[in-house]
């Protein structure tokens, strides 16, 4: 019996990210295979640590993986499912993304741990020139 090889498709920041693309997948018949998913639900700060949850698929099904993911949007929207611009660059690469600013908020996540997310500051950057906005 042949061994299956497994080829890395995403990386995301939070197991319920990939868990709604795993699904996307699933239902499109694509074995999906989700690794350091536990470490980052233990404890969501450790997800930069660890690289992140990672998303594995059989390396047969890659292509037909990543076309079924190009269909959905990576990028944020506004009310009306348009990409959000950047107001730096024009760019429509923006993701949305929390913060950390401040010892306020360092120490709210620190003693607060899982529980810090309701606190979070969210902010949009532009992955094509990294300006940071609301």
């Amino acid at each position: 019996m042949e061994e299956e090889k497994f080829t890395l498709l995403r990386r995301f920041q939070y197991s319920s990210e990939a868990i709604i693309y795993q699904g996307k997948l699933e239902s499109q018949g694509i074995e999906v295979y989700l690794r350091d998913n536990n470490i980052v639900d233990s404890n969501p700060l450790y997800s930069n640590a660890v690289g992140g949850v990672k998303m594995f698929v059989k390396t047969e099904d890659f292509d037909k993986a990543n076309e079924i993911l190009g269909d959905v949007s990576l990028y944020a929207v506004d009310d009306d499912n348009q990409p959000l611009k950047c107001p730096e660059c024009g760019a429509e690469q923006v993701e949305m993304e929390t913060s950390i600013d401040g010892v306020k908020s360092f120490f709210q996540v620190a003693i607060l741990g899982a529980f810090a997310q309701f606190f979070s500051k969210y902010k949009y950057k532009c992955q094509n020139c990294k300006f940071e906005f609301d």
